[in-house]
């Protein structure tokens, strides 16, 4: 029987190396949607963490009461899942839950029973350089906003458009948070529609920059950059026209839902909102005009280009004229015997091209 690895010497023993263990790169978890859960109550908040549903039935226990109080929750892009369970405890419609999830919706109002869904389209300005160097001026997210009598539950898509300062503002403002859960919708789109002025008031610079080029004496113009601010404004304006509509319908449907004081705060926002429809109904025709004077100036640049090219091709018809009648190779044609025929007849041609080319010149052609 062979001795056992013990039994050998340390110096006959093999080495045995540790197994090499591979590297596990950690999964990234996917991004809790839930941003904020909070509880108010008479226009303070209270302290302490929620869930959906403690936090529904704390403010209906409260409510039992005679205070007025309601829960406002905050969701950044929610899959299936998560949203499923908001909707199983406020008792939200599946079609406005579906809307939520998928986003990608036109700005609208509906009313489902006692909630009302508003969706707003949010905007953000990215910087840059120049308008000749950018692929995107505008970027556009969305907020979805559940308002019913005790409860607020807010959507949002894309990486702009936060709320949190909107609910610190409101928060800094106890006697704006006793109007109720309406005066949170209110807030919310007071802070889009300002951010639609603000988005405005920078692309203003961006259509002087190209206005100027467009009407600069000497210089080329590119159409392409006009065509992309026009497409940005295209896609600002669908942002933001069909907001009035919803507008509207809150000053005149919802009177048994929304009370007269936050409908005064409404039609503020509503102001600002005509203000920045008006901006970008008029960016859109300034625009329109600088696509047609640049077509324009190209065609009026084509044009002084034929007409060079026609001016070449008459100088260079001389002596193209003359070499043709002279390349026939007959015998008897004038002047083949002449000494002085050859340098006779380039002078000929010589002459006769200057003279057109002076007059060419004249005329500003050439």
């Amino acid at each position: 029987m062979s001795p056992g690895f013990d039994a050998l010497p340390e110096a006959l023993r093999p080495v045995v190396r540790p197994r090499a263990v591979p590297h596990v790169h950690p999964v990234a978890q996917p991004a809790e949607p839930l941003v904020d859960c909070g509880v108010y109550v008479d226009g303070e908040r209270l302290p302490g963490s929620y869930g959906y549903a403690d936090a529904l039935c704390k403010v209906r226990e409260i409510a039992l009461t005679g205070r007025d109080a309601f829960v406002w929750i905050g969701l950044h892009e929610p899959d299936e899942s998560h949203m499923q369970e908001v909707a199983d405890v406020f008792g939200l419609h599946p079609l406005a839950v579906e809307d939520a999830v998928h986003a990608h919706q036109r700005p609208k109002l509906e009313r489902y029973d006692d909630t009302l869904f508003l969706v707003l389209k949010t905007v953000n300005y990215v910087p840059h350089e120049s308008v000749v160097l950018a692929r995107e001026i505008v970027e556009t997210g969305e907020v979805m906003v559940f308002v019913e009598k005790d409860f607020v539950v807010t959507v949002r898509h894309g990486e702009h458009g936060g709320l949190s300062d909107v609910r610190k503002q409101m928060e800094a403002r106890p006697a704006q948070l006793r109007l109720g859960p309406y005066a949170v919708m209110h807030a919310i789109a007071d802070c889009v529609v300002d951010q639609y002025l603000a988005v405005t008031g920078l692309m203003e610079n961006d259509i002087d920059a190209i206005e100027e080029v467009a009407f600069s004496p000497g210089r080329k113009i590119d159409v392409e950059p006009i065509y992309m601010l026009k497409r940005e404004v295209v896609e600002l304006r669908r942002c933001v026209n069909p907001l009035s509509v919803a507008f509207q319908r809150i000053q005149t449907e919802y009177k048994d839902l929304i009370s007269k004081e936050v409908r005064r705060y409404l039609r503020d926002v509503t102001d600002h909102h005509t203000e920045a429809a008006d901006q970008i109904a008029s960016y859109d025709d300034m625009l329109n005009s600088l696509v047609q004077a640049a077509l324009a100036r190209v065609g009026m640049q084509q044009n002084n280009d034929m007409r060079k090219m026609a001016a070449w091709a008459g100088i260079l018809a001389v002596p193209t004229m003359v070499a043709a009648i002279y390349g026939m190779n007959f015998h008897f044609m004038p002047e083949l015997n002449w000494t002085w025929g050859y340098p006779a007849v380039m002078a000929v041609m010589a002459v006769v091209c200057l003279v057109l080319y002076f007059q060419f010149r004249n005329r500003d052609w050439l």
